[in-house]
């Protein structure tokens, strides 16, 4: 499908993305790019076959690139579009893997004036915890979902070659706007982990902090495991789309001070109708989502 993949940020998306593509034989060549500091992990992909060679110089893993995959945090996006823009080949298609969307078309468009019409921005819904080449994996996008946020500029035929490129990864495609995108992650996603990672911190600072996890339930450690994400990773999601978060962290706590009243109030019956209602969403989502 593609002659030779270029991979900036070979960590546990751009891994994955390596190995799955490998695995179906979508492309001959695969390299990576990093920075001083990515030398180790880049080392060790090259060792375990993710990629068949890295360079620190752009130009070198650039030549003869059709298809530039940027996987690195959603805050340094601008300064990967600057990196590139001396070598920005209009015979490639450029996508990334950020979990908000808008910020890369600003991004492109400070740094080159104009959002390119070979850039089809992207996000794979698909993750886990752990980081680095080492925990990438062949499988992580099968049956996952993925978000094309093409601008009005991007050209038709990179947005279906793209879309046909994640499909042969194992991914249900769909195509919104940008600005929808990060409403939509906004609530399904990053509200969630930073609801996760308050809760920790919460009960991580009380004095009777090791009763507290010692005696922690499965609901607990399934409540809170992307509390362990990236720390790095969820500043940057955060800074980029906090005009969506700010609104819904607001709306959780008038949800917050509604059932606090009904506690003071003995209102048993308010707090039974909003559990069984959050129940019903909840198999609502479910239903929708196995099917």
């Amino acid at each position: 499908m593609f002659n030779k993949l270029c991979i900036i940020g070979v960590g546990l998306m751009g891994g994955s993305i390596a190995r799955a593509v490998r695995q179906r034989n979508l492309c001959k060549t695969i390299v990576g790019f990093g920075r001083e500091e990515d030398l180790d992990n880049l080392s060790v992909a090259k060792k375990l076959g993710i990629i068949d060679d890295y360079s620190q110089d752009l130009s070198q893993v650039l030549e003869n690139a059709d298809l530039i995959v940027i996987a690195t945090p959603v805050g340094a996006i601008k300064s990967v579009f600057a990196q590139l823009k001396p070598f920005w080949s209009s015979q490639a298609i450029y996508t990334d893997v950020g979990s908000t969307k808008a910020n890369v078309l600003a991004a492109a468009l400070d740094v080159f004036g104009y959002i390119p019409a070979n850039l089809v921005p992207a996000h794979p819904i698909a993750g886990a915890e752990q980081s680095g080449a080492i925990a990438s994996v062949n499988d992580l996008f099968v049956n996952k979902r993925l978000i094309i946020t093409p601008d009005k500029a991007t050209l038709l035929d990179a947005v279906q070659t793209m879309r046909a490129f994640w499909e042969q990864l194992g991914m249900q495609v769909a195509i919104m706007d940008a600005d929808h995108h990060d409403a939509v992650l906004a609530a399904t996603s990053h509200l969630p982990h930073i609801v996760a990672f308050a809760m920790v911190d919460m009960l991580g600072h009380k004095d009777e902090q090791s009763e507290i996890f010692k005696y922690a339930a499965s609901g607990f450690r399934d409540f809170t495991r992307i509390a362990s994400s990236d720390p790095t990773m969820w500043l940057d999601i955060c800074a980029a789309n906090k005009n969506e978060i700010i609104p819904l962290i607001q709306q959780l706590k008038d949800e917050l001070d509604k059932i606090q009243q009904f506690l003071d109030a003995d209102d048993n019956q308010k707090l039974f109708d909003t559990f069984t209602y959050a129940g019903k969403a909840r198999q609502r989502f479910l239903d929708l989502f196995e099917n």
